[in-house]
């Protein structure tokens, strides 16, 4: 295959994948909106936090779900949030969880100079619930929450 063809083969594939993208966003709109329970966590300071604590005096939580210090890719992420998390608190409330022990996401939390609230998700079912937890163990992603005036807390993404 010459490198005219290969570039023509890619440049349609990134258009299918553009596509695809754009129906799974349209599909997932379509979702109903699935309550949750209001989970309880431990803070890398050892403190204990409700999900619903975590909203503070928003309506939107994100929630990153890191695989922990032995992860450097997930590290690498966490790093970059600590550049955009004063952007993203303006829209919604944020936290990393871990699955890590509290006073060791505290420790490398601070080594690492990160600026965001994190969360340890050990003794929870929390990752297994939101299918961040596989065959071969934690895995990465994110899940957005929304609360409702009544403070019924809703999984949408």
């Amino acid at each position: 295959m010459n490198t005219s063809t290969l570039h023509s083969e890619i440049a349609q594939l990134k258009q299918e994948i553009v596509e695809k993208r754009k129906k799974l966003v349209d599909l997932r709109k379509q979702l109903p909106k699935t309550p949750v329970k209001n989970y309880e966590f431990v803070t890398s300071k050892g403190n204990s936090v409700t999900l619903l604590e975590l909203f503070g005096d928003k309506k939107e939580l994100l929630v990153v779900h890191n695989m922990g210090k032995s992860c450097p890719y997930c590290t690498m992420w966490a790093d970059g949030f600590n550049g955009i998390y004063h952007h993203l608190i303006e829209k919604c409330a944020f936290v990393l969880s871990s699955p890590d022990e509290p006073e060791v996401q505290d420790s490398f939390a601070s080594e690492r100079q990160w600026k965001f609230p994190i969360v340890s998700t050990k003794g929870t079912t929390f990752k297994e619930d939101f299918g961040f937890v596989n065959e071969r163990g934690f895995i990465p992603g994110i899940s957005v929450f929304v609360r409702d005036e009544t403070d019924t807390i809703y999984h949408v993404l």
